[in-house]
């Protein structure tokens, strides 16, 4: 069984870090027993449309499970976690016997690719952002050493979209897509 971690604004990827602030008592539980057996659990992105404080928000069935890779304790009971982007993942079934929802859950296959295929796609890439760094006024920087799986991740996770937006990328098979 893999704790899930809900959130109406966050979709998470394999091989990117994400940062959280845990608070509630359910998911304080959650941490804890994470801590205590593997220390994975599943970041899940709530449907749109689904009403707040719903006790159990309808969400996406394809999610990214997390490594909790550090711990600071923040008091009162609190932390803050940072989590590294594992794998990709089907629900197929919800157990709510816990005071947070856990799920059986199927790995998906990442799909192997050669490295042609992408690679005028990703000189494209690398130009229109390039460019739009260079409009901003920002340096530029491309990290020209990474995977080119794990550049389609990054920027899926950390550009400015709507989650909506996010979640298509997490659901495809693969970068190319």
């Amino acid at each position: 069984m893999l704790p899930l971690f809900p959130l109406p604004n966050v979709v998470f990827f394999p091989n990117v870090f994400l940062l959280l602030h845990i608070f509630e008592d359910g998911y304080r539980a959650m941490v804890r027993d994470a801590l205590a057996s593997d220390r994975i659990i599943g970041m899940v992105l709530v449907r749109d449309g689904a009403k707040e404080r719903e006790p159990v928000p309808p969400i996406y069935s394809v999610e990214c499970a997390g490594l909790i890779t550090h711990v600071e304790p923040a008091g009162e009971g609190r932390s803050n976690i940072a989590l590294r982007g594992l794998k990709r993942f089907r629900i197929l079934e919800e157990d709510h016997s816990r005071p947070y929802r856990q799920a059986m859950v199927e790995s998906l296959p990442e799909p192997t690719i050669g490295t042609h295929a992408l690679r005028s796609s990703r000189e494209r890439l690398e130009a229109l952002l390039d460019q739009r760094l260079r409009a901003k006024g920002s340096e530029t920087w491309m990290p020209s050493q990474m995977a080119d799986g794990d550049l389609v991740n990054a920027l899926s996770q950390y550009l400015e979209l709507d989650p909506v937006e996010k979640q298509a990328p997490l659901e495809r098979d693969g970068p190319m897509e």
